[in-house]
């Protein structure tokens, strides 16, 4: 009886869950609206301000009454956010700051010092992290070269750090601050093929402890479910759709379990939080493919083009491995996983190679 009262409340749970909207954990949501009064007049400081979410960010933070400082290596962009602002502060108070995080302490030293003083009296109240570097995405190895192991960590985390302990005095000295920390799904949830990346998230939520965001929820989404959580002071908000929300509350509260249906049905849920991960970039596929002849070669061809998303690619031969060549396909929202079972039940044996988004 109790064994079946278990399972009970195991499947109400996972409807319950499964009901509610599905773009962020139950305490991120409940607070429906941002505090405007927590943002209004507010000097923030968006790291990675140059696209995407943070470009969202910085728009709904101008909209909302703050003061900001724009930072991203692509100047150029940053002037094109910039000039596209409108608020009660914006484009007047909103200024330009150029940053690459990966580099030493003493220039970020000197960058921070440039960003207190933008707004005499006002220093930094809120520095949202969003700067990242994701890398190539890697199925057949797990080794990664130092350059990608160096820059991943030196943005995602290293920099972030150093950037954090040089403001934080001069938050203090102002009475307190805000960090507000984007970060990534797989630091919660494993994704194969994203190791080094996972790694660095896994560190960097160690160090903050505070929110994440990705998947396919749209940035102007995001951008509002992050300010909204900024602005209610929460230590951590989770923002995604489902299932991967369910699979997360699953890994945070029942982690042995979790894991357990993650190995045992580790085709499905793979597939769909790493399509999931994926749907938001271009993308340069590779794969390995065994090819014994011109008819099969026509065939692959033929696949590849006709797969929804792809628009453009080629098939190299591999001199190593006799009948073996790689297929190199470009594109957007591309089913990877489905891709490639057609090609191995089709024309021949076929493993991912590797996937960059672009």
């Amino acid at each position: 009886m109790s064994l079946l009262l278990i399972c009970g409340c195991v499947v109400y749970s996972v409807e319950l869950i499964c009901s509610l909207p599905p773009v962020g954990d139950f305490t991120l949501i409940s607070k429906k609206e941002v505090k405007c009064e927590a943002v209004e007049g507010k000097v923030i400081w968006i790291t990675g301000a140059n696209r995407g979410i943070g470009e969202a960010l910085a728009k709904q933070f101008a909209s909302l009454g703050a003061k900001l400082i724009l930072s991203a290596r692509n100047e150029a962009e940053l002037f094109r956010i910039k000039s596209e602002l409108k608020g009660k502060y914006a484009p007047e108070h909103v200024k330009v700051l150029r940053l690459d995080l990966p580099s030493s302490e003493e220039r970020l030293k000197k960058v921070v010092e440039q960003a207190v003083s933008l707004f005499p009296g006002d220093g930094v109240d809120y520095l949202i992290h969003n700067a990242a570097y994701e890398g190539p995405v890697i199925f057949k190895r797990m080794d990664a070269s130092e350059e990608n192991l160096e820059t991943t960590f030196g943005v995602n985390l290293f920099g972030t750090i150093s950037l954090t302990k040089l403001v934080t005095p001069h938050m203090l000295k102002r009475g307190g601050g805000h960090f507000v920390v984007i970060s990534s799904a797989v630091g919660k949830v494993p994704s194969p093929g994203q190791a080094i990346y996972a790694a660095s998230k896994h560190a960097l939520q160690g160090y903050f402890h505070t929110l994440r965001s990705e998947m396919r929820v749209s940035s102007e989404r995001c951008a509002e479910l992050t300010i909204m959580a900024a602005s209610h002071n929460l230590k951590e908000a989770w923002i995604s759709y489902q299932p991967v929300l369910l699979v997360m509350y699953l890994v945070q509260y029942m982690p042995s379990l979790a894991l357990w249906l993650m190995d045992k049905k580790a085709k499905a849920p793979f597939k769909f939080l790493f399509l999931e991960l994926q749907d938001m970039t271009k993308q340069t596929i590779v794969l390995d493919v065994t090819i014994k002849d011109d008819k099969r070669r026509t065939k692959a061809k033929k696949i590849a083009g006709g797969t929804k998303g792809v628009n453009a690619m080629r098939l190299d031969e591999d001199k190593e491995k006799q009948n073996q060549e790689k297929l190199t396909v470009e594109g957007e929202g591309v089913d990877i996983v489905t891709l490639a079972r057609t090609l191995k039940k089709k024309v021949g044996k076929t493993d991912i190679f590797q996937v960059t988004p672009v």
